[in-house]
């Protein structure tokens, strides 16, 4: 998979919610699930998605929550899906994130390169920032899946 197709893959999760990530249970491949939606009007339904990033070497998790943030969101209060009223902070409860900015190839990956002459197949890196946090993945196929509502990351392979 070249980065221009691997790009126009990553587009179209532009703004919905990424509901889970993490390593699969057999812990060679990264998934990131993602609650898409449309437009109402458009007939097109919800669906959970599986962004299946296969042989994942690679995988990096920060926040991209500000410290100011942070410092009135300790609360465990802020956990839950409907924190109490007048609290303040940010609401970790809801359960998602919005994939915004969006998910980008970096192309000039010197990683991804040391990968693939070391491995012998292509290698990519990706970011994914959300309004939560920044993940890098570095990881050589994709594949995109629907999966039920409901689905259990850890019990499937």
């Amino acid at each position: 998979m070249d980065a221009a197709a691997l790009q126009h893959i990553l587009d179209e999760v532009f703004d919905q919610a990424l509901v889970h990530h993490g390593y699969t249970g057999y812990l060679r491949d990264y998934e990131v699930i993602v609650h898409a939606t449309a437009d109402p009007r458009t007939g097109v339904e919800p669906a959970y998605l599986r962004y299946l990033f296969r042989h994942c070497v690679e995988a990096g998790c920060e926040s991209s929550v500000l410290p100011e943030t942070w410092r009135i969101s300790l609360d465990d209060r802020l956990i839950g899906h409907e924190p109490d009223a007048g609290l303040d902070g940010y609401v970790w409860g809801v359960r998602w994130h919005a994939l915004y900015p969006g998910a980008k190839v970096l192309p000039e990956s010197e990683a991804a390169r040391r990968w693939a002459r070391a491995v012998g197949v292509d290698f990519h890196e990706v970011r994914i920032e959300t309004s939560a946090q920044r993940l890098t993945l570095l990881f050589s196929d994709l594949q995109v899946s629907e999966v039920p509502t409901g689905y259990a990351p850890f019990t499937t392979g």
